[in-house]
């Protein structure tokens, strides 16, 4: 994972791997937002972190991606990158993250480290709504940050959704979190920090990241343009197989992609309206010269509040991390709907 695969969070990449460039980076730190963006980058600074031939281009800082710890890094496989993550009871008292580690490290490599508490279940397949890390996790944390580096540089360990952390494991945790070991560098990721302890707060430095990014960047339209009007087509006419396949691709993206595709929908229907109602010139650039000609006449005050309303529902459960394919699902109802009434 480079910083350069992270949309709308450069600002952020650049301070951290500053901070790696001066010498000063804090043994404990949270990276606090959006989970579809808190793993990708805490993926990204260990690789920076790692890196032999570190790469600045434009004023922009980046891993090479080629070295070979750049290489372990994004395979999941350096010997001095640790994971732990909550993990479902399973019927045994002596549960840990341990058991369930190789299941991780696919799960990270499947969704591109962008997956939700929700997906991570699913794809463990178990319908526990609550997981734990426990006090074995947090013994093992403090056991392999006091070994000696495998490959004589930094011991890295990343706390998962540290929020789920039970009381015994945090206590155990504190004075490690306090007094690391020289070249060690401790990562939570997590959206919220509601139910941590104050105790753990006051020894992390927390990193806030940036709201994931609206509008219609030239990335956004490559990858979401030509999947939108595909979609936008099949609701006109709601043939089910047809509109069942698109709604597969939708719920195929990753947490991330899905919020960044509803947004630049949201976008391109506010000027589709501004285009019909306003007379204002309309350029959607989708790159299908039809649909773009076709389409603003689609958006009228008769419906631009019920499709804004579907749009950010939408949105909404995604963000709450409810089924996508459920979620898209419903959405192409309404937009069906309100496309109609015109």
């Amino acid at each position: 994972m480079q910083f350069k695969d992270i949309v709308g969070q450069q600002d952020i990449a650049d301070r951290l791997a500053a901070a790696i460039d001066s010498g000063r980076v804090s043994h404990a730190q949270m990276l606090l937002g959006d989970l579809s963006v808190g793993m990708p980058m805490a993926l990204a600074y260990m690789q920076y972190l790692c890196c032999t031939d570190r790469r600045h281009v434009d004023g922009h800082a980046d891993s090479c991606g080629q070295c070979p710890s750049c290489k372990k890094i994004s395979q999941l496989q350096h010997p001095d990158l640790h994971l732990v993550f909550p993990n479902p009871p399973n019927g045994s008292a002596s549960v840990s993250c341990a058991d369930y580690q190789v299941q991780y490290r696919d799960f990270l490599l499947e969704k591109r480290a962008a997956g939700s508490l929700e997906e991570w279940h699913a794809f463990v397949g178990t319908d526990v709504k609550t997981s734990l890390i426990r006090e074995r996790d947090a013994a093992h944390i403090v056991e392999v940050l006091s070994l000696k580096p495998y490959e004589g540089g930094w011991r890295m360990l990343v706390i998962w959704k540290p929020t789920t952390l039970n009381a015994a494991a945090a206590n155990e945790l504190l004075k490690t979190l306090e007094e690391p070991m020289p070249q060690t560098l401790i990562l939570m990721v997590d959206d919220t920090d509601e139910g941590l302890l104050p105790t753990i707060k006051s020894r992390v430095q927390t990193v806030k990241l940036l709201p994931v990014a609206a509008g219609r960047s030239a990335e956004d339209t490559s990858l979401f343009a030509p999947l939108i009007v595909g979609w936008l087509r099949m609701l006109f006419k709601l043939k089910m197989r047809e509109l069942a396949a698109q709604v597969d691709k939708l719920a195929a993206l990753n947490r991330q992609q899905q919020k960044q595709m509803l947004a630049y929908a949201s976008s391109l229907v506010r000027d589709c309206f501004l285009c019909s109602a306003a007379g204002l010139p309309c350029n959607l650039g989708s790159g299908d010269e039809k649909f773009d000609a076709q389409f603003p006449k689609m958006i009228t005050v008769n419906n631009i509040e019920s499709i804004e309303s579907a749009l950010d529902e939408a949105l909404f459960a995604i963000e709450r991390n409810a089924n996508a394919k459920i979620a898209f699902m419903e959405l192409s109802f309404r937009m069906s709907k309100a496309l109609k009434k015109r």
